[in-house]
């Protein structure tokens, strides 16, 4: 069977397991399916870090000055959660399904220690925070037999960590293995600068000054400016700014916030404000925005 043939019979796998095997998708630590049926205009995203594989269909993302395609030739890999825009190219004759892979660092670290002091292994570092590289066959491989597996509990239960570690493995061993051992490297610009990011996930309503957020990594202003604009592309005040509009978007789609709750919740003072920066940043007002999503389900 050649490689084309393969990636259809693993999107219409992905497909029969989100329709008719809704558990498979919680059998599998650290695996989502991911589908889609219809094109969706350049719009912004945020992702969180993991690695994306996709069998058909394709997506075109947007950060900063670069652009980067993903689809069953290329995989998509994000080191720290970002937000950036997104194109998806998909229909009903040729719909979007992959997985998305979450990078555990516990596991990865396991893997690394499994690898051991090997002269032959020497990613070449690197700051960026996300990545786009050849799917290659070892991958796809490895990709179907997970899938294969998914098809029933106790084989996912059982087999499917160890597929998600050889994915890792080969991921390790290619163009991207300096970003994924980045990951988990200690004292270096890039884990300083992912560890203002998980302060900004899990404080984004706080009042964080970018001082604040230099200080706690031991940076001076410029030197945090710098680096983490090398990790997201983005600067700090900007990306904050995106991370609580993604998240106030969330909280009034999943749990009917209005907008001047959402904006509340996520740290503005000023529901005109966080109106006025929601529509410049999407495009459509909140309001807008909720009824374009429900009339797209």
């Amino acid at each position: 069977m050649n490689r084309e043939a393969i990636c259809d019979r693993l999107a219409q796998q992905v497909i029969t397991l989100m329709t008719t095997c809704k558990h498979s998708q919680a059998s599998v630590p650290d695996v989502t399916l991911i589908f889609a049926d219809r094109p969706c205009a350049r719009t912004p995203v945020m992702y969180q870090q993991g690695i994306v594989i996709l069998f058909s269909g394709r997506k075109t993302g947007y950060l900063g000055d670069t652009v980067f395609h993903y689809d069953p030739t290329r995989y998509l890999m994000l080191t720290v959660p970002l937000p950036f825009e997104c194109e998806t190219f998909a229909t009903s004759e040729e719909p979007l399904a992959g997985i998305v892979l979450r990078v555990n660092s516990l596991k990865l670290q396991d893997l690394l220690m499994d690898i051991g002091d090997d002269s032959s292994f020497q990613p070449q570092p690197t700051s960026s925070g996300i990545h786009s590289a050849d799917l290659t066959e070892e991958m796809l491989c490895a990709a179907e037999r997970l899938l294969d597996v998914m098809c029933d509990p106790r084989d996912a239960r059982v087999l499917g960590p160890q597929l998600v570690r050889e994915i890792l493995y080969y991921v390790l061993l290619g163009p991207c293995g300096g970003a994924l051992l980045a990951m988990v490297s200690r004292q270096t610009q890039f884990s300083q600068i992912a560890r203002a990011l998980r302060r900004i996930e899990s404080h984004y309503a706080d009042s964080l000054s970018i001082e604040l957020l230099a200080s706690e990594v031991n940076m001076s202003v410029s030197a945090f400016h710098h680096n983490f604009k090398a990790v997201t592309s983005t600067s700090p005040l900007q990306y904050l700014k995106s991370y609580r509009l993604h998240q106030a978007r969330t909280l009034m789609l999943h749990e009917g916030l209005k907008a001047s709750a959402a904006a509340m919740r996520v740290g503005y003072e000023s529901a005109s404000q966080f109106s006025r920066e929601f529509k410049r940043y999407f495009g459509v007002t909140p309001g807008e925005e909720m009824l374009r999503v429900r009339q797209a389900v």
